[in-house]
């Protein structure tokens, strides 16, 4: 098993720190309930608490809030930002995944609302996909960025293949890559990379699999019949309105941006 590719337990909890990581500043966990209840504390961190599916309950800065979802791939959800050093208690049934990363403490507790959400569409043809602004840089947070992306049956993502690792011009942003499927024996591709320190890897994404992209590229791509969700935390450098910088697109795909059918082989051949 590579040191980026964590697989969950059998309960379908998985969980990240960043000195597990080799990294900074980005954590991460999925945690799973029974009609029972998660105690935690945000400690130094802003962390975003994000319902996967179930009926769930979270208190915290004297406010209890629904953060019941009926699944990914069925609605939007309701997310509780929390800043640092702030109490917090889950109940109910389902799971939930929570992240985090360093802050000041500058924002307060907050509810965000699927109407807040920007939704977006990015790509077209064998590259279509959607990217729910979950904590997008629209939306006031220090220094976490949360996204939910849905790529269809044999579609790509993260396309063209892009970097925030610090190098090239872009900006140092950990990310982490939490994976649903649907059909559950369903499967992804997600492949990091780094040409320069011939950095390569290809991992095969199960449903509930949690992939780190440390350094490089790192697009994705759904299997024929397999739909797949992501659910990405990122943190790094960038606080405030610098989260609004983009990635740097490899050179050598960047052209795709004005031609996302790809010039496809015209078949039949011969």
């Amino acid at each position: 098993m590579s040191a980026t590719h964590l697989k969950p337990g059998a309960d379908g909890q998985v969980s990240l720190t960043p000195q597990e990581a080799g990294w900074t500043y980005l954590s991460f966990a999925v945690v799973a309930l029974d009609g029972n209840s998660f105690q935690g504390n945000s400690g130094p961190n802003e962390i975003a608490i994000v319902p996967q599916q179930g009926q769930m309950q979270a208190e915290a800065a004297g406010q209890r809030h629904d953060l019941s979802r009926t699944g990914v791939f069925l609605e939007l959800p309701h997310v509780l930002y929390l800043p640092p050093h702030t109490a917090f208690l889950v109940s109910g049934t389902g799971a939930f995944a929570y992240g985090g990363a360093p802050a000041e403490g500058l924002l307060p507790p907050r509810l965000i609302r699927p109407d807040e959400m920007r939704v977006e569409m990015r790509g077209s043809a064998h590259a279509a996909r959607q990217v729910s602004h979950i904590l997008g840089p629209d939306l006031p947070a220090e220094r976490l960025l949360l996204y939910e992306v849905y790529t269809p049956s044999g579609n790509w993502s993260g396309w063209p293949p892009h970097r925030h690792d610090g190098q090239h011009g872009s900006l140092y942003i950990e990310e982490t890559y939490y994976y649903r499927v649907t059909p559950e024996h369903g499967w992804a591709i997600h492949r990091n990379y780094s040409p320069e320190d011939n950095y390569d890897e290809a991992l095969i994404a199960r449903d509930g699999d949690l992939i780190l992209s440390p350094r490089g590229y790192h697009p994705v791509a759904a299997a024929p019949g397999s739909n797949v969700y992501y659910l990405n935390f990122m943190a790094g450098e960038a606080v405030g309105e610098a989260r609004k910088t983009p990635p740097v697109d490899e050179a050598a795909w960047a052209w795709m941006r004005q031609n996302w059918a790809g010039n496809p082989l015209k078949l039949p051949l011969g």
